[in-house]
């Protein structure tokens, strides 16, 4: 049942691969995986139905793979394979704190999960299970911030959900400008236009053809996760004044 805190019914929660390093230079950080778990544990309670989609950049990065040399196909479809493994490892510590979730992927892969069929991952959600989509969309030139755009339109998520290191859209690096200005809200054209790089632009302009908000906020502050679902005002919001 949904609690009457939250302000969403379902949400697709975009996460980096990059983020599940934790402390490591490369690979799976446990820590992280207890730590991710546990903010996911808190905003299931609310009863939202919440849908997981993760990069593989802290195993595989196609993109710079290519630029090295490797075949932009060959490169893309291994990334896929790193955000499988990802997605198994997230699913285990969703286990160990007693969230019940199903891994879907985009290549055929039965053995370790369920191919993705969105009337199957509806009743998923019914049921009260997270699901975690991986593999991308299946194709190669295509990101997973685009795969996460893609899935919410699918799923009809209320809101995209993009955790990250920092706290939210500035208009220039805060790291290496300590004046950088930080968005509130921001329309996605516009987002597109500063080139501000929160996403690539097919996934920006998917949402907002499909008139999808985005919240960008960080990851690493806990309770942020139950804080966003509840409506509480933090980081950037994406598109959501339906001034586009």
């Amino acid at each position: 049942m949904i609690s009457n805190k939250t302000v969403y019914r379902r949400i697709l929660l975009k996460l980096s691969g990059e983020a599940f390093k934790g402390e490591r230079e490369y690979g799976i950080d446990p820590k992280f995986l207890v730590y991710i778990a546990n903010e996911l544990k808190e905003g299931h309670s609310l009863g939202v139905q919440i849908g997981i989609v993760i990069g593989g950049g802290n195993i595989f990065r196609g993109v710079a793979a290519a630029a090295n040399g490797m075949d932009r196909v060959t490169a893309d479809y291994t990334g896929m394979l790193a955000t499988v493994m990802n997605a198994l490892a997230l699913q285990d510590a969703l286990t160990k704190v007693g969230v019940e979730s199903r891994v879907q992927t985009s290549i055929e892969m039965k053995e370790v999960a369920e191919p993705f069929i969105l009337r199957k991952a509806l009743r998923h959600f019914e049921k009260g299970r997270i699901v975690i989509f991986a593999a991308g969309t299946g194709n190669p030139f295509f990101t997973t911030d685009t795969t996460a755009a893609l899935r919410a339109a699918e799923i009809r998520a209320d809101i995209l959900m993009k955790a990250t290191k920092v706290d939210g859209v500035y208009d220039s690096d805060p790291i290496l400008n300590p004046n950088a200005v930080k968005y509130q809200n921001v329309p996605h054209m516009d987002v597109i236009k500063n080139k501000l790089k929160v996403m690539d632009s097919t996934a920006l302009s998917l949402s907002m053809d499909n008139k999808l908000p985005i919240v960008v906020f960080s990851l690493m502050v806990e309770g942020n996760i139950k804080r966003v679902l509840e409506g509480e005002n933090i980081g950037t919001c994406i598109g959501g004044n339906g001034d586009e």
